[in-house]
């Protein structure tokens, strides 16, 4: 039989975190500069509490140069605002509450969900259909896993499960550390904001640091089958 090459697997893809928004047509600007950038896969969007009419004002400044870009736009909580936002969907914390969540969003809407202790949590939120599950966020007092728990957390989903699987990096080896766990997407924020370079430079570095390490991961294709003589 002849050899068959499998192509290899893409690398993975950002996913960015904003700011909390004060200042939304700002944003505006320099989100649309960022994502012609870097390979941008979804923007999540963290708003301030406000009055909905406020928040879906500040969703609605922020989406066109958003998704013109090829980007999904998801609200950070707050599900009841995302379809009269236009957003593409939200991410939920916890199981309960993305359970709650999936009535409003459903079927047009991405139900994205992270803060999963425990792999039972995680299978759960695969069962219950989650879009993809996010390991390694800060919880509420601010604490995370170590670095070598996410990986492993990324590493054992990608191996079994089908929904994707995003890895929050809080620094570019994290983010180089879970591409080549396995994440099908990484997520940035903080740092990437608050580098003295500017937020373009690191979101770039950050893109080409993540496809370097998936590829020294995943990069060869395999073959199937065997030749034969």
């Amino acid at each position: 039989m002849a050899t068959k090459p499998v192509p290899p697997r893409p690398a993975p893809r950002l996913y960015l975190a904003t700011p909390p928004v004060d200042e939304p047509a700002r944003l505006a600007t320099e989100l649309a500069d960022l994502l012609t950038a870097a390979d941008v896969a979804a923007v999540l969007v963290r708003l301030h509490e406000s009055d909905p009419r406020s928040m879906i004002s500040t969703v609605k400044a922020l989406a066109p140069a958003i998704q013109s870009a090829g980007a999904a736009l998801l609200i950070d909580g707050h599900p009841d605002i995302v379809a009269r936002a236009g957003a593409d969907g939200a991410h939920l914390t916890g199981i309960a509450a993305m359970e709650e969540a999936m009535p409003a969003l459903r079927p047009d809407r991405i139900v994205g969900v992270g803060r999963l202790a425990t792999r039972h949590d995680s299978m759960a939120a695969g069962e219950a259909g989650a879009d993809y599950v996010l390991f390694g966020e800060p919880d509420a007092k601010g604490q995370r896993p170590s670095s070598e728990a996410i990986a492993e957390r990324l590493q054992w989903w990608d191996e079994l499960f089908e929904p994707p699987c995003v890895g929050f990096a809080a620094s570019r080896e994290e983010a180089e550390a879970f591409a080549a766990a396995g994440a099908d997407f990484v997520l940035v924020g903080d740092f990437i904001w608050s580098d003295p370079r500017g937020a373009k430079a690191a979101l770039v570095e950050i893109g080409e640091a993540i496809a370097r390490a998936h590829a020294g991961t995943f990069g060869k294709a395999k073959v199937e089958g065997k030749a034969e003589g």
